[in-house]
């Protein structure tokens, strides 16, 4: 009897890359791992069902489609160089510091990750990219060590929105999953455009 259905049961690998449209066409460049992960929740927004009513009930239903959404991307936390890529942070004043200030560009960046999966009993990882998505300024919260170690993560949060392709895509993934995690990298970096190992 084959499996109903498949169980989430891990996350890993999050990559972002720029979001480059050129005439309707859609790519990827510059993309680089983020972070190490720790979860990804996403929350599409929709329209409102369209429902025809006839002989006094419903008849007939045109259901809402996808109008965006929100992305929340947790890690174990960013180094400098990956917020400047997130963020668009410019390059350290001289002295060493470097300011979140009015010269951000961040842009549009896609968003690449696995699903780690598992149906009777075979575990499989499953690359999925997020076109289009726009962060947020980062929050930052940092508690005082105590005698155990309270691992402090880094929670970003955005904006999920239609591509400008022909059909808005907004999400890839692949339809088969992979017996392994490289494997699976290998697909979804490929998908992000990067050449090579």
């Amino acid at each position: 009897m084959a499996a109903a259905g498949r169980v989430a049961i891990g996350f890993s690998k999050p990559y972002v890359a720029d979001y480059v449209n050129t005439g309707g066409v859609v790519t990827f460049a510059n993309a680089q791992i983020l972070a190490r992960g720790v979860g990804v929740s996403i929350d599409p927004d929709t329209s409102d069902d369209n429902v025809f009513y006839a002989d006094n009930q419903a008849a007939e239903a045109d259901t809402g489609s996808f109008t965006g959404g929100s992305i929340t991307l947790t890690v174990d936390g960013l180094f400098t160089s990956a917020a400047r890529f997130l963020y668009g942070l410019a390059a350290a004043d001289t002295d060493g510091w470097v300011a979140y200030d009015d010269r951000m560009t961040n842009g549009y960046k896609a968003v690449g990750y696995i699903g780690k999966y598992i149906s009777e009993g075979v575990v499989s990882y499953v690359p999925t990219v997020i076109v289009k998505t726009s962060f947020n300024q980062p929050g930052e919260e940092l508690n005082t060590q105590e005698d155990e170690i309270d691992w402090q993560t880094c929670e970003l949060t955005g904006r999920v929105l239609r591509g400008d392709d022909q059909y808005h895509t907004w999400r890839y993934i692949t339809e088969e999953g992979y017996a392994t995690e490289a494997a699976a990298e290998a697909v979804l970096r490929a998908k992000l455009g990067i050449v090579g190992p």
